[in-house]
């Protein structure tokens, strides 16, 4: 590969190359307000380039070599987990802890990518298996998209939701251009960067920085973009949908998961996990609790013990190793969380800890007294609030969590298996987490969810090299 045309994709994915470019996009600290640094506002022009770079190669790389960048990458990932965890707190306001587990998080996604790549996909298929059929048998396997990949990332992690669209479209040859949040570019600036010093072609990984109501539908209606693979919210998702034609699509979108607390439950297990799936990441991920569902029997120990827990956790300054948690992305917000939360009190809910905000920061706050047609949890409150409703009968909780127009994951804390097997068969999610909170996963299986939470295709690097290829099959004469 020549050097120049190393040196424009590094262009194009937002290094500052010479001077004069008139328009940049400044980004801020949410906690201090610094500025943190500044990207490129590309242009149209310089989408149209990242296409043609992009869809003018074939890459060409063995299964071999593929596995060896991500794993050089995930190497490099691990050494410098200090640098990334400083870098995605400065520009997030998430803390220094969930920063450093998520760049644990993304060397784990480049380690299964490099296994994964090793694997043969392919399948055989005997023919004389009916009366009809023949002595042959057929092969598959998959390939490359023709075409180019389009993703799109979401604020709440700034490198991990990266590096699982980047990943698959890594070790399944193809090439992708991507558009970071404009509210934390840089992060995955630095991820491509890593990728390009393990060795990927730059022409396989474009990164535009840029304002989305300029640039975003040219990424989404491109001649030469195949697919589209888009993490964020369901308006954004949906207008996607409308635009994009004929071509594919992975909407993994919003969430309004539940934590189920079963009379028979743990309490002391159950709240510290509704706790931590409510605060962990500032509250920010698809797969928070964002509710939490409590049989009345126990309904007074829980919320007791949800309060003590929430009092505990440690919040203000992401930079300080103290913190459980940091700021919210941005003061607008955490407006909306305490507005929220106020009408809710307004409706009859009663406030028991938090709703106390400065700037970006935002408290871990708890409610109970709680009914599912409050906007608090009718809706998706993307930040560290805690609701608590209660209910009598199992077919009484199936209903609440099926009774809004989200479908992502869940928890059940409960110790017996018919209960939990009726969980699973009727609630209308794409993940049933058992003792755990909603959230959890490995970076290798199968996520996402049904309804407004998606199209039910799943992520995961399994799942997402699936999407990112074509099946090819074919037959040969067997004796």
């Amino acid at each position: 590969m020549s050097n120049d045309v190393r040196h424009e994709a590094l262009r194009i994915a937002g290094e500052k190359v010479g001077a004069g470019r008139a328009a940049h996009i400044a980004v801020h600290d949410p906690f201090s307000g610094r500025l943190v640094g500044t990207v490129p506002k590309a242009t149209l022009a310089e989408v149209q380039r990242a296409f043609d770079i992009a869809h003018g190669y074939r890459a060409r790389l063995s299964r071999f070599e593929r596995s060896n960048i991500l794993n050089r990458a995930a190497a490099a990932v691990r050494a410098r987990t200090a640098e990334i965890a400083a870098l995605i707190t400065a520009e997030s306001g998430l803390s220094l802890k969930d920063s450093t587990y998520e760049a644990g998080r993304v060397a784990d996604v480049l380690m299964f990518g490099a296994m994964e790549v090793l694997k043969d996909d392919g399948q055989t298929f005997s023919c004389d298996i009916t009366p009809h059929g023949r002595r042959r048998r057929v092969y598959t396997q998959r390939d490359p998209l023709l075409g180019v990949i389009t993703a799109i990332t979401p604020f709440n992690h700034p490198m991990n939701q990266v590096a699982h669209k980047v990943v698959p479209a890594v070790a399944t040859n193809n090439r992708m251009v991507l558009k970071p949040s404009e509210k934390v570019p840089l992060s995955a600036l630095l991820f491509a960067d890593i990728l390009y010093e393990a060795g990927l072609p730059p022409e396989m990984l474009s990164v535009l920085t840029g304002d989305p109501r300029e640039i975003a539908d040219t990424l989404i209606t491109h001649p030469a973009v195949d697919l589209v693979t888009f993490t964020g919210g369901v308006a954004i998702g949906k207008s996607i949908a409308s635009k994009a034609g004929y071509r594919r699509m992975v909407l993994e979108l919003g969430g309004n998961d539940p934590i189920i607390v079963m009379d028979d439950a743990d309490i002391d297990e159950a709240s510290t996990l509704a706790v931590q799936g409510s605060y962990k990441n500032s509250g920010q991920r698809c797969t928070a609790v964002k509710r939490m569902l409590v049989h009345e029997a126990v309904a007074a120990a829980f919320t007791e013990a949800v309060v003590e827990k929430t009092r505990a956790w440690r919040w203000g300054d992401p930079t300080d190793t103290h913190n459980e948690m940091g700021t919210v992305i941005d003061e607008a917000a955490a407006g909306l969380f305490e507005t929220r939360v106020q009408a809710a009190v307004a409706q009859g809910a009663r406030l028991l800890a938090g709703n106390q905000r400065d700037g970006a920061l935002y408290a871990p706050t708890v409610l109970d007294r709680v009914r599912p047609e409050m906007t608090l949890v009718h809706e998706e409150t993307f930040g560290p609030v805690s609701p608590i409703l209660t209910f009598g009968s199992i077919d009484e909780a199936i209903a609440i969590v099926n009774g809004t127009a989200y479908g992502l994951s869940s928890s059940l804390c409960t110790q017996r298996l018919d209960v939990i097997t009726r969980f699973v068969d009727a609630l209308h999610v794409g993940t049933v987490n058992v003792r755990e909170v909603p959230g959890y996963r490995l970076e290798l299986t199968p996520f996402g969810g049904i309804k407004d939470s998606g199209l039910g295709y799943k992520e995961g690097v399994q799942e997402a090299m699936k999407s990112f290829t074509n099946t090819k099959t074919y037959s040969l004469p067997w004796t």
